[in-house]
């Protein structure tokens, strides 16, 4: 579920439902060959790409006698394991949100490179130095502040460019494609569609439409409209969601006058080399008759019409991408000549009844737990989905010998919940109530739940004045942005790390919610620190996973107290939320079957798919190509070459740069005991500690950009470093392990 930030209590909206007509279905061809795309020029044989990644969406089972959400979905499995490789140790990357997760995979760049340190939503130190809120899902080029832009006039997605590291707007990611004569569709894709109807002077629709027009008058329109009401949603619902980004020479959207017509520039001010006379289409009301024959709907893998909570055609809202409606979509943009879909499902494990932009309803959306009715039901449809969309694209001539399909999830998670009820069919039954108590907990057996708590109710008075993201990790701002070494931030640290709190699934006895914390110095280790300083955190503070810590009452009773609305934590560093999976299908993919054999993390996708298509960015990548699971004769010459001793720089490179390596990792451990050590007399343990890693980091990002210089050269080609070279950088990246795992251990 796309949370950015939760409220204490829901006020209950009172609006009437317009009546709208239902929609006939969209005609499709049942069979026809996709269109061609004679200007899209890609490696290996290639002719399309689809790119799809899931919310949390779990290989893993989270209950050991209820099949996983994959093992459940045996059409997208096996299609994985009988034709690909589908690897089980993959990793997301810090904070570990469905933002961070999906735009690292979209850039191969690690989140401090490209912008999202903090999501699905963060906080900003403004001009009053006081903190102010910003969400990290908007379009591409829109500002932390999208209000005024004076607050914060920097790029939502920032990056760190030239000798000074200044800060320009990241790349965009369909870039390479559409500059090759792709077009470049997007479904519910983060930050690469409309994702709101803002009509002030920096909103999505001031931006794509420009203010005046008659889009952004009629979203200005829609937004006034009641909430719960198709009137209201109508903006979303036409705009948002849904995009094409048109290859070079016009693309699809040059096709027809129509399509000419309903095309807007896509600007990209900041993009290395330029990016003038580029066009795009943005959202459904365009899109859909571009790719269906003119009709203003296109149908669902169930041959019923994509539509919004109303029955309007068009975007059905970022919760509403289910699988039917996803694949839908991505057949549909396939068959008319764009062949290259990067695309969002929803998770399954979220029962979506009554989500935005639907009515208010106070006891849904809500989480399901493993082998829940609903739950298994949903599987059971994006099962068919699944077998729908391959059954279809097959008959189009689109298949593995000619494709390149990825397939990937977020992040996993941590299921907050005990223990579910047998029912005689065979699911298992949770109780939907809120779970409240004065001194002992009483939640039934099978409570499903996170473990809400206002974290500012459990510290000492006097208070200080901060800002929390709301979180199972949560970051803090402290009013002011004082020095990490300020006495009063430093006592609110220890502070919160000291904090008690009673989590039911584990004890009825108080307990540390707290497991790590981390200030500026190692959040900088952990890739969470980016081009914009006043985005930086003063301290982030990860919980047990059970917790979602707030700084506000719940509204669910008691503090702490159990909601069952979320059940599924992320966020957070345990191994559960990290570890997710990954699979390749396609000309040049071996075909492994499931694996454990490479450690991975998201930003390694994107230069395996370059890699096999022949493309590459205008920067280097965080990750590297996964060439592992790449036939021989499918990646460069150079990589032959050096095959050994580039895949043994490749590993000491992931363990020294990646989030959730053994560097950042064994820094954090680390930087906890600093942390919660110390007094206001006494403060010595913290700094020598804090240096420490700040001396051991300044080293790690040095032999970082030299490994990844190596690693990206021998794959898209440049001077390649000699055997020696590569052999020093290992050796130099294994002393820095070792000095860091030492600084963990405390000697």
């Amino acid at each position: 579920m796309r949370r950015l930030i939760r409220l204490a209590a829901v006020a209950a909206l009172v609006a009437a439902q317009a009546a709208v007509p239902g929609p006939a279905s969209a005609q499709a061809p049942a069979a026809a060959a996709a269109a061609a795309s004679p200007n899209c020029s890609l490696d290996n044989g290639i002719k399309h790409v689809i790119s799809i990644q899931f919310d949390n969406t779990h290989l893993f089972r989270d209950r050991t006698n209820v099949a996983s959400d994959l093992e459940q979905m045996p059409n997208l499995l096996n299609f994985l394991t009988d034709n690909g490789t589908l690897s089980d140790n993959e990793h997301t990357v810090l904070i570990s949100h469905t933002a961070a997760g999906i735009l690292t995979s979209l850039t191969g760049l690690y989140p401090d490179r490209m912008g999202q340190t903090v999501s699905n939503s963060y906080f900003y130190f403004n001009n009053a130095n006081t903190p102010a809120f910003s969400s990290s899902f908007k379009y591409w080029t829109d500002l932390v502040d999208d209000s005024t832009g004076l607050e914060d006039p920097l790029p939502n997605m920032v990056t760190p460019t030239g000798p000074n590291n200044d800060p320009k707007n990241t790349p965009a990611p369909w870039v390479p494609f559409t500059r090759a004569g792709c077009n470049y569709g997007a479904v519910s894709t983060a930050n690469v569609v409309l994702e709101n109807t803002g009509t002030g002077p920096f909103g999505d629709m001031s931006q794509a439409f420009g203010t005046g027009s008659p889009e952004w008058t009629a979203a200005v329109a829609s937004n006034a409209a009641p909430s719960g009401t198709a009137a209201r949603a109508k903006a979303l619902t036409d705009y948002v969601g849904i995009a094409i980004h048109c290859g070079a020479g016009g693309g699809i959207c040059a096709a027809n006058a129509t399509n000419v017509a309903n095309s807007r520039p896509d600007r990209l001010l900041d993009e290395p080399g330029g990016y003038l006379g580029f066009q795009a289409l943005f959202g459904a009301k365009y899109v859909n008759p571009a790719i269906n024959h003119g009709s203003a709907c296109v149908n669902n893998t169930e041959g019923q019409p994509v539509t919004d909570p109303f029955g309007q055609c068009g975007f059905p809202g970022f919760d509403g991408a289910l699988a039917k409606n996803t694949l839908g979509y991505v057949a549909q943009m396939q068959e008319a000549g764009v062949p290259v879909t990067f695309a969002y499902i929803s998770d399954a494990h979220d029962n979506h009844t009554s989500s935005f932009p639907a009515p208010f309803n106070p006891n849904f959306p809500r989480a399901s737990g493993p082998g829940e009715a609903d739950y298994v039901a949903q599987l059971h449809a994006y099962n068919d989905a699944f077998g729908t969309f391959f059954a279809r694209l097959a008959a189009d001539g689109i298949d593995k010998s000619n494709t390149l399909f990825v397939f990937t999830a977020d992040e996993g998670d941590h299921f907050a919940g005990g223990d579910g009820t047998a029912q005689a069919d065979g699911t298992l039954a949770w109780s939907h109530t809120n779970c409240s108590w004065t001194t002992t907990p009483a939640c039934p057996s099978n409570q499903i739940g996170e473990v809400n708590l206002n974290l500012k109710a459990k510290l000492p008075a006097p208070v200080p004045a901060f800002s929390l993201h709301r979180d199972s990790a949560p970051t803090f701002y402290r009013n002011g942005n004082p020095a990490r070494t300020d006495p009063a931030l430093r006592q609110l640290e220890r502070d919160v790390f000291s904090v008690q709190a009673i989590d039911p699934y584990l004890s009825s006895a108080p307990a540390p919610v707290f497991v790590q914390m981390a200030d500026p110095v190692t959040e900088k280790a952990l890739h969470m620190v980016n081009a914009d300083p006043r985005r930086t955190p003063n301290f982030t503070a990860f919980a047990l996973p059970d917790y979602f810590v707030t700084d506000v009452n719940p509204s669910c009773g008691s503090n702490p107290c159990i909601d069952y609305h979320f059940a599924y934590s992320h966020g957070d560093i345990q191994e559960e939320i990290a570890r997710t999976w990954l699979g390749f299908v396609g000309p040049g993919v071996k075909n492994i079957g499931r694996t454990s054999d490479v450690w991975s993390d998201h930003a390694d996708i994107r230069p395996t798919i370059l890699a096999l298509l022949g493309l590459k960015d205008s920067y280097e990548p965080d990750g590297v190509a996964l060439v592992d699971f790449l036939d021989t004769s499918a990646v460069s010459t150079d990589l032959r070459a050096h095959h050994e001793s580039l895949v043994r720089l490749r590993e000491v490179y992931k363990q020294v740069a990646a989030p959730f390596g053994p560097y950042a990792m064994d820094t954090l451990v680390a930087s906890t005991r600093g942390i919660q050590s110390g007094s206001a007399t006494d403060d010595s343990v913290y700094i020598a500690t804090e240096n420490s890693i700040a001396s051991l980091t300044s080293q790690r990002d040095a032999l970082e950009a030299q490994m990844r210089t190596a690693l990206t050269n021998a794959t898209f080609g440049g001077p390649l470093a000699s055997e020696q070279d590569l052999k020093t950088m290992i050796a130099q990246g294994r002393d820095l392990l070792a000095q860091a795992s030492a600084l963990a251990a405390g000697s």
